[in-house]
């Protein structure tokens, strides 16, 4: 059975209403090899786990996963989710765990891997575990889960029931990811605070003032820890900033709830989603959204605080690497048509663009998009310039 511990829950109850938040799962544990000493935590939760990971992951984890594989009290199966968190995916995993007779999910990978598990957790009303091997994404930590076409277009996120029952994060694990992949996760971290202090800055709640100001505080931590932490992998400042983009960034959504989660900058990332497939990773995407959404505040608000932030996180990208413009995601031959079909799905009509405090035009949008990196004293792009940028 769950555990029926595992899920933190806050709730209001009000004469007209009832709020509920998934705050943390159930337990943390972290550290250097933590992997091998984990498996009487995880019985005690199941003893026929499905494990859920992408092919690659379950090559390179053998050694780091023999001691939950070895151990007398688990019987577990491994099986590959495939290429995305999909509906196919998910039909063929619900069946192998039936088949299986599976108790409990492990999920062990980067975001669509725990994604995937998580759902097929949640559909199953089986317990998850979630292990992250790369600092990418706070998937490990959250109530959420992103689903996808096979072709790895984003389709719609599913809210779960509970956050997962054991987190593990085992430090040495994550080392073995490539930089890149934390990279990525500080931009998709980052984006907390450009986000939820827009959506969610000017509210009342307590809760919602504590999840905003964590997110200025994952935001200075990053941008003073960052380029530090990646000259070291596995040191200590590295382990600082892979708790940021793992487990702070999941607090921040916990407690805010979806308001705090996303606005412009993610919605940038579904729409990109559709014209780039797998050509460049969620946090990447994200990362370059937040200077399109900084964009759009300095054209449409004349926002000069926007102009700054983006000026200040254009020379902070360059120094660690994330992208700052369409070229650095692949997309440096984009046509009109394709940069148009992005910005209309970023702007369709349930999109979390709209929890900005302005309306953005389609054609405000794309010149957003193609100006990231203008310089501070460019207030405005004319949408005749977007044909300069792209290809007809």
């Amino acid at each position: 059975m769950p555990n029926q511990h595992s899920t933190e829950t806050l709730s209001t109850q009000t004469s007209s209403s009832f709020f509920s938040l998934s705050v943390s799962p159930g337990k943390v544990i972290r550290g250097a090899g933590v992997l091998s000493t984990v498996a009487g935590e995880v019985a005690n939760l199941g003893t026929r786990p499905l494990i859920i990971a992408g092919n690659q992951t379950l090559n390179l984890s053998q050694e780091s996963l023999q001691s939950l594989c070895q151990s007398p009290e688990l019987h577990p199966l491994s099986v590959s989710y495939g290429a995305d968190c999909c509906e196919a995916s998910l039909k063929a995993l619900r069946k192998a765990a039936k088949e299986h007779k599976a108790d409990l999910i492990i999920g062990i990978g980067g975001g669509k891997a725990l994604d995937t598990a998580k759902l097929v957790a949640h559909q199953l009303t089986l317990p998850i575990v979630t292990i992250p091997t790369s600092g990418a994404t706070c998937a490990a930590w959250t109530a959420l889960s992103n689903v996808y076409s096979e072709t790895g277009a984003f389709l719609y996120d599913v809210a779960l029931s509970r956050c997962p029952d054991l987190l593990i994060l085992d430090y040495n694990l994550v080392q073995t990811a490539p930089p890149s992949t934390l990279i990525a996760g500080i931009g998709d971290a980052i984006a907390k605070w450009y986000e939820a202090s827009v959506s969610s800055g000017h509210l009342q709640q307590t809760l919602i003032i504590a999840a905003v100001q964590q997110a200025r505080i994952l935001r200075d931590i990053l941008l003073q820890k960052s380029a530090a932490a990646l000259q070291f992998p596995g040191g200590e400042v590295w382990q600082e900033v892979v708790d940021a983009t793992v487990l702070l960034a999941g607090v921040i959504g916990g407690l805010g709830g979806a308001q705090c989660r996303t606005v412009a900058a993610h919605a940038v990332h579904n729409g990109l989603t559709h014209i780039s497939g797998h050509g460049s990773i969620h946090g990447e995407k994200v990362a370059y959204g937040i200077l399109v959404q900084l964009r759009l505040e300095e054209m449409i608000q004349g926002n000069q605080l926007a102009a700054s932030a983006r000026q200040q996180l254009l020379k902070f990208y360059a120094e660690i690497g994330l992208p700052q413009k369409l070229a650095d995601l692949g997309l440096g031959n984009i046509t009109l048509g394709e940069l148009q079909t992005a910005a209309e799905i970023s702007l369709e009509p349930n999109s979390d663009i709209h929890r900005l405090p302005f309306n953005v035009a389609l054609e405000q949008l794309m010149a957003a998009m193609v100006s990231t990196t203008a310089p501070i004293d460019i207030n405005r792009v004319s949408t005749r310039g977007i044909s300069d940028e792209v290809k007809e």
